[in-house]
């Protein structure tokens, strides 16, 4: 970005068509890239439920308190304060839960309790709140987040390239006088 901004900032400063025409061309790629991206964004925001579900059900089911899925479960579920995918009941068709003494992990327990054992009988105990609609939500904000910043350096863009074709196309007789001279 240093480089393009040094050939625009030089090819003003010499009001050189070609270094302009130049600029003008890589700001329209980057243009269109963004705009693109923030497409694709909007396209696909829909696409996340889905495939979230699909994907943290699967990993639910690995659940066994040593591999690397079950940290990934205990940390999701420890801050995000919520037990199983769609709520607490979810973890009785999972292996652990008949393995464990009919229990769910203690990540489902509300936090600071330490009184909590996991067991089902220990509601008041137990965030009973899914994880997909939260991580859902968390998301969909940080995607809407990025479109937003995306959107904003476009419009941005877009005032660079009129800018350009401004200085481009003024006529050198209206007594102005360059910078260099």
């Amino acid at each position: 970005m240093f480089v393009i901004g040094t050939v625009g900032c030089c090819a003003t400063l010499r009001e050189s068509k070609v270094g302009l025409g130049f600029f003008l061309i890589i700001i329209m790629i980057i243009f269109a890239a963004e705009v693109t991206a923030f497409v694709f964004g909007f396209i696909y925001r829909g696409r996340i439920k889905g495939d979230l579900e699909k994907s943290m059900k699967d990993v639910f089911q690995k659940y066994d308190g040593l591999n690397t899925e079950t940290h990934a479960v205990d940390y999701l579920q420890s801050q995000l304060e919520c037990c199983g995918v769609n709520n607490f009941t979810d973890w009785t068709t999972t292996p652990w839960f008949g393995q464990h003494n009919n229990s769910v992990p203690h990540s489902c327990c509300k936090a600071n309790n330490t009184q909590c054992t996991g067991q089902l009988t220990q509601l008041d105990l137990l965030n009973t709140q899914g994880c997909e609609a939260k991580l859902e939500q968390m998301l969909q904000d940080v995607l809407s987040y990025a479109m937003l910043v995306i959107l904003g350096f476009a419009i941005i863009k877009f005032f660079g390239m009129l800018s350009i074709c401004v200085i481009t196309c003024r006529s050198k007789k209206n007594d102005y006088q360059p910078l260099y001279a």
